[in-house]
């Protein structure tokens, strides 16, 4: 059996999408073990064909050479192969340490004499699924779709220790780590937050992490009978278990979005400055809010982390009521099949 080393990128969106990639180098027979930064590594818990998960001990954005060195020698001799999914060097160093004699990733920066199974970097922004899939030698199907999956017993744990049962909350992702330019307004949140526990008594917990948690209170303050603030109390496996547990989930374009697709849970994605065409929700429950037709604006989308004109009108023009119709036919639709948005 071969040994296969995954080396993971380092945001939690980009890890769901490498699922398709794992699940096909399980499904031709290699053992595969995910090597991840702590705050990326419990998505690959949530991924069946995943045997084990090494948690990486490297600062952000800092080389760590001995650090790496050490930690390689600890590698050596226990895979056969190495996939790079991140397009950094200090991504490539690590399995090249370690001496794993297959080693195979994009070009990337200058990475020639790190890989030895080297693609060409793609031109634009390809969608991620397919992006990291090639890795694996051969195409994914069309239609290849990140799948993550808890047990029922793990997701009534953490429902229980919530203090909800599964399927009778709603959950909001408001927070996204690139900037303000993806975030649709708390007021709106809030507004949507009233709106849902009136019409059907359920609450609505907000998820995030802690540097979230400010904005998850804001939100709060405004529906202060809805909301119950879980951003910076749980741990990422915790939020990701009452995402995957929750009647719907609302959230703007972030990692906690691609979860939420992963699982099949009926959601409304809102978008902004980025595309869904780029980055969608990969679920057929899933519905996307991007006003790029309809307000004619030439700066959709700028893909910048501020409104470089101040008003952030691709958001601040997306009403609750909007977002509500869009979770109601989410949550008629038929769950766990795949749709690409065109």
């Amino acid at each position: 059996m071969t040994r296969a080393l995954v080396i993971a990128p380092q945001w939690i969106g980009d890890a769901v999408m490498s699922e398709p990639l794992v699940a096909a180098l399980g499904a031709r027979g290699e053992r595969v073990a995910a090597a991840a930064l702590p705050w990326v590594a419990p998505v690959y818990r949530a991924m069946p064909q995943v045997d084990s998960v090494i948690e990486l001990p490297f600062a952000h954005g800092r080389l760590d050479a001995v650090k790496r060195w050490q930690f390689a020698g600890a590698l050596r001799g226990r895979f056969d192969v190495a996939y790079v999914l991140p397009n950094s060097i200090k991504s490539a160093l690590l399995p090249w340490l370690a001496g794993i004699r297959r080693r195979i990733g994009y070009v990337g920066e200058g990475r020639r004499l790190l890989l030895n199974q080297r693609l060409r970097n793609p031109t634009g922004r390809p969608p991620m699924v397919a992006f990291y899939g090639a890795l694996a030698g051969a195409p994914l199907p069309a239609d290849a779709a990140p799948h993550l999956h808890f047990s029922a017993a793990e997701l009534d744990t953490a429902t229980r220790a919530a203090g909800v049962s599964p399927g009778a909350y709603w959950a909001f992702a408001p927070g996204a780590e690139y900037g303000p330019a993806k975030r649709w307004p708390p007021e709106r949140y809030a507004e949507l937050a009233q709106s849902l526990h009136r019409s059907s008594d359920l609450p609505v917990l907000l998820l995030g992490s802690a540097g979230e948690a400010p904005l998850c209170e804001r939100i709060a303050a405004g529906a202060p009978e809805a909301c119950r603030v879980f951003a910076g109390r749980l741990s990422l496996l915790d939020a990701m278990k009452l995402i995957a547990a929750a009647r719907g989930v609302v959230s703007n374009d972030s990692g906690l979005m691609h979860v939420a697709a992963a699982f099949g849970v009926p959601q409304v994605a809102v978008f902004g400055s980025t595309s869904p065409r780029h980055t969608p929700p990969l679920s057929q429950r899933a519905r996307v809010v991007w006003l790029k037709d309809e307000l004619q604006l030439d700066c959709m989308p700028c893909f910048d982390r501020t409104c470089r004109f101040g008003h952030t009108r691709c958001l601040t023009e997306v009403s609750a009521v909007r977002v509500e119709g869009a979770l109601a036919t989410a949550l008629d639709a038929r769950p766990y099949n795949v749709s690409l948005p065109a």
